[in-house]
C-alpha cells in the first residue's frame, strides 16, 4: 500500500467534506457523494451516516477503489475496511472536527451502524 504525502493528507484533512465517488465493476467512476472524513495518524478515514444502507459504501465494498476530492487534492483511493480496533481514535477525530455539529449530525456518525463501516481510504 502506498502512504499519503504530507501535504496531501493534511489538505484532505483539513476540508470540511470530501467527494468520494466508487469505482462500480466496470470500472467508471460513480457520481460523487459528499461525506465526512477524518484524519487519525498518516491515515483518512471516512462512514456513511446511513450505516452500510449507504449507496457510496455498498458501492465501495464492491470494488474497493474509487476517488476522494477534498481540499484541492483529488485522488484515487483503495476502500480498505478499518480494524474495530481504530474505531474509539476515529470517533474521538470526528468530535474534535465536527464539534459544530454535537446534538444533530454528529450523532449518528458515532452509532454502532456507523462505526462498522468505518473504511480507511489508501492512495493507489
Amino acid at each position: 500500500m502506498t502512504d499519503w504525502a504530507e501535504h496531501e493528507l493534511a489538505r484532505i484533512a483539513a476540508a470540511e467534506e470530501l467527494e468520494i465517488a466508487p469505482r462500480s465493476g466496470d470500472g467508471v467512476l460513480r457520481a460523487p457523494t459528499t461525506i465526512w472524513g477524518v484524519r487519525v495518524g498518516d491515515g483518512l478515514f471516512v462512514r456513511s451516516w446511513r450505516g452500510s444502507d449507504g449507496g457510496w459504501f455498498r458501492a465501495a465494498l464492491r470494488t474497493h477503489e474509487g476517488r476522494v476530492s477534498a481540499g484541492g487534492v483529488e485522488q484515487d483511493v483503495r476502500f480498505v475496511e478499518a480494524d474495530d480496533e481504530i474505531n474509539t481514535a476515529v470517533d474521538d477525530a470526528y468530535r474534535h472536527k465536527y464539534q459544530r455539529y454535537a446534538g444533530s449530525y454528529l450523532e449518528p456518525m458515532l452509532d454502532p451502524q456507523a462505526r462498522a463501516t468505518t473504511v480507511k481510504l489508501v492512495p493507489m
